[in-house]
């Protein structure tokens, strides 16, 4: 699971490093408004974490241009500015949670957890529609175009995850993430390799394929 962290003080980013990296997180970092809007328009987050301080464009102002821009990753405001209004006025930008430091690790990281399951419950539907793509959660039936495909059950579970992005990038460590789990210490690659499995199994009549490889960023299926 990959979260983006926007802190600017240094000796607070030891501390959330210390924190996550022994869960098994991936850990992308900015230190402006800025850019964190970048990356979080850009990239497949499971969460992102943002302190109010920061420089160019402050942590609240972000919140309410992430989700202006129509972004549902799930926000924690995490900030030595913690008074009431500051917090109030996080949530109401679109913040999901608000912590204030010093903080508890286990609290933190407990947080950070529940924060990522209610992103996957409220993305899990009994049946996404994309483009000529249905998946059928309930009865775990995966079809293209009226036809239904028969995949193994690790195809399935990368197809799945590609479905639930409904076309934007999942990165190559999300599906490990998800799909062989967090202890996975074998070959990245397999990713690689059961893509392909799928686009033989996914094209249309004039062979065009529909399961992508963004070079160097992740995976997606086009319409």
């Amino acid at each position: 699971m990959r979260l983006l962290i926007a802190q600017c003080n240094t000796n607070i980013l030891k501390v959330i490093k210390n924190n996550l990296l022994p869960e098994g997180f991936d850990l992308d970092f900015t230190t402006d408004g800025e850019s964190t809007l970048w990356h979080a328009k850009e990239g497949n987050y499971s969460a992102i974490i943002i302190d109010i301080l920061l420089p160019k464009i402050n942590g609240k102002e972000v919140c309410q241009n992430i989700r202006d821009k129509g972004i549902r990753t799930p926000i924690m405001v995490l900030t030595t500015k913690c008074t009431l209004d500051d917090e109030i006025g996080s949530l109401e930008a679109g913040a999901d949670d608000f912590l204030r430091i010093p903080f508890d690790g286990n609290l933190f990281v407990a947080r950070i957890k529940a924060l990522v399951r209610r992103r996957r419950n409220r993305r899990i539907k009994s049946e996404i529609t994309f483009g000529l793509f249905c998946y059928d959660s309930k009865n775990r039936k995966f079809i293209f175009d009226k036809h239904e495909i028969a995949l193994t059950y690790r195809e399935g579970k990368v197809f799945e995850m590609l479905m639930l992005a409904e076309g934007e990038i999942v990165s190559k460590q999300t599906l490990i993430d998800h799909v062989w789990g967090l202890d996975f210490t074998g070959d990245p690659n397999i990713v690689d390799v059961y893509i392909g499995y799928l686009r033989r199994k996914v094209y249309d009549k004039n062979n065009n394929g529909f399961v992508k490889n963004i070079r160097g960023v992740g995976y997606c299926l086009t319409t």
